[in-house]
């Protein structure tokens, strides 16, 4: 049985032109991790999130008088603005591996992302109400005159604003960064905590001047 030169040809040239095509279109991810890419992206996000970090500094600056006055507000700050930040994190972390892997879809009718929402506004609702108690009772062995009643309803209602808040901009940065070639692993968790501390501050004494 002989074989057709002009065909055998004709599939060498096709094997020829399927790998030429692959070794063009094919992206090595380990080029995305050099040392120069990851400097190139991070520091102008690390100077523009000092400013904001700045700008953070500068609003609360404006209630020291009501912080002063408030030993239990005083207490709520640093912890709910750091509760926000590890929220953040735990969210960020879990989204970008699901990107890694291949099973994040930025479907608000996704499953994982209905229930790793629902983890971080579970966590946050019980950790909020242990610093409300905790804030509380600092607060009174530092002479505060805020009730309990007054004090977990703060730490609550912007607690849970806060952690629903963490949740949009977790979701919003990961898909942003995949969408603008970058490694979410390198611009999330920093995008998130640092926009999270001027946000939490806001949040916080917005409730405030509707609770007291």
């Amino acid at each position: 049985m002989s074989i057709d030169s002009g065909s055998g040809e004709d599939l060498s040239g096709l094997a020829s032109t399927l790998t030429d095509s692959y070794e063009e279109f094919s992206v090595d991810p380990l080029d995305d991790w050099t040392t120069r890419s990851m400097v190139a992206t991070m520091v102008p996000l690390l100077v523009a999130l000092s400013v904001l970090q700045m700008v953070s500094g500068s609003v609360l600056e404006a209630y020291e008088e009501v912080l002063l006055t408030n030993p239990s507000l005083l207490i709520l700050v640093p912890v709910q603005i750091g509760t926000a930040g590890n929220l953040g994190s735990i969210m960020c972390s879990r989204l970008s591996t699901q990107l890694h892997l291949g099973t994040f879809e930025f479907r608000l009718d996704n499953p994982d992302i209905r229930a790793n929402s629902g983890a971080v506004l579970a966590l946050g609702l019980t950790v909020f109400v242990l610093v409300g108690i905790a804030a509380w009772a600092i607060g009174q062995a530092l002479g505060g005159t805020l009730t309990l009643l007054e004090v977990m309803t703060i730490s609550l209602m912007s607690g849970m604003l806060l952690a629903v808040f963490v949740v949009v901009v977790s979701l919003v940065s990961v898909y942003t960064s995949y969408r603008l070639g970058y490694n979410p692993d390198d611009i999330t968790i920093p995008v998130v905590t640092n926009v999270c501390d001027i946000t939490g501050v806001l949040i916080l004494f917005a409730v405030v001047g509707l609770v007291l």
